[in-house]
């Protein structure tokens, strides 16, 4: 266990109750509430509306650090920089990355084209959906949005309707997509963990299809996540031990997860997400800096597999956000 300093670090989200994803984050604050106060901390949760009005009451409670869940403020993934971007400003430190790697990452697009830049693998994407229609089949996705927000069984289609099911989608989400080729293999989560001696990986978690309908495109979609009465839900288990089974391909993920953090200058704790083809080749899908931390997440299994308990994890990330600020002032 991580001792506490009886520090104050007030747990932030701007969560509601009007999707299973915000909800989620809610569960989150009170677990992660539970175990700083396990810690020794002192704490309190704290729901930030739009205006951020929270924000600037934090300078006067001179918190130790906040502990940040917010990944959307009203609903909008485009909006949760601001929020670190905020506590800079006011010069509060807080857990997860830094205001840097959020705005580098926030945009599956500007994420790919700098994972192209420094030669790391991820699939072949268009914004408009031209030049994908050689492409069996591909993924249409929302550029901004994370948790699987906005994709579902339709959202693989044949690469030539790339641009109508962009168009469409666009309208009907209200916010911009995206298409990428389609990567029809293994699914993996690598859970990163900063720490005084660098970063530590966490062990390789594959996602499985299961009892999968005939047909259906094998994704991990909004429902899969998030619907826990689904047979989606239920054919998306979570195992362990690639790193016994395929210690090679193992080695490369890490790689490739430990590339991406020096790459986006990542912090305290994230999830590098991964697909493999048939030819055993990786690809980055996605670079998340605010992964779930609710108890049942996919980031608090991989740290149970390492042997941490849930209240050592939090404690890790306490101290590795701390280390992280004293290597920036």
């Amino acid at each position: 266990m991580v001792p506490g300093t009886s520090g104050f670090i007030p747990v932030l989200h701007a969560a509601t109750t009007s999707r299973p994803d915000e909800i989620d984050t809610l569960v989150a604050a009170d677990a992660v509430a539970a175990a700083l106060k396990n810690l020794g901390y002192k704490t309190e949760i704290i729901g930030l509306a739009s205006d951020f009005a929270e924000v600037e009451a934090l300078s006067a409670s001179s918190p130790l650090l906040v502990f940040n869940l917010v990944d959307a403020v009203d609903g909008d993934g485009k909006l949760a920089p601001a929020v670190p971007e905020r506590l800079d400003a006011l010069g509060i430190p807080y857990t997860g990355c830094q205001t840097s790697a959020w705005r580098d990452t926030l945009s599956k697009v500007e994420t790919k084209l700098r994972l192209v830049e420094t030669g790391l693998p991820t699939p072949d994407w268009s914004e408009d959906g031209t030049g994908m229609a050689q492409q069996p089949r591909v993924i249409v996705k929302p550029v901004w949005e994370h948790g699987s927000l906005g994709l579902e069984e339709s959202s693989v289609v044949p690469g030539a309707e790339a641009p109508q099911v962009i168009a469409e989608r666009n309208e009907r989400w209200t916010t911009e997509h995206f298409a990428e080729s389609f990567i029809d293999g293994r699914e993996f989560n690598v859970a990163m963990l900063g720490g005084a001696g660098g970063v530590e990986v966490l062990p390789i978690a594959e996602i499985t299809f299961e009892d999968w309908k005939e047909g259906r495109p094998r994704i991990v979609d909004y429902d899969a996540k998030w619907a826990p009465d689904s047979d989606v839900y239920a054919g998306t288990p979570r195992r362990f031990g690639l790193e016994e089974t395929a210690p090679a391909l193992a080695g490369r993920l890490t790689l490739l997860a430990q590339a991406s953090w020096i790459l986006f200058g990542l912090s305290s704790y994230a999830r590098i997400d991964f697909r493999v083809d048939a030819e055993g080749r990786p690809y980055i899908l996605e670079v998340n800096v605010n992964p779930c931390l609710s108890p049942d997440a996919g980031f608090a299994a991989a740290a149970s597999e390492g042997g941490l308990a849930y209240e050592d994890m939090i404690g890790r990330i306490v101290e590795a956000s701390r280390g992280a600020l004293s290597l920036t002032v």
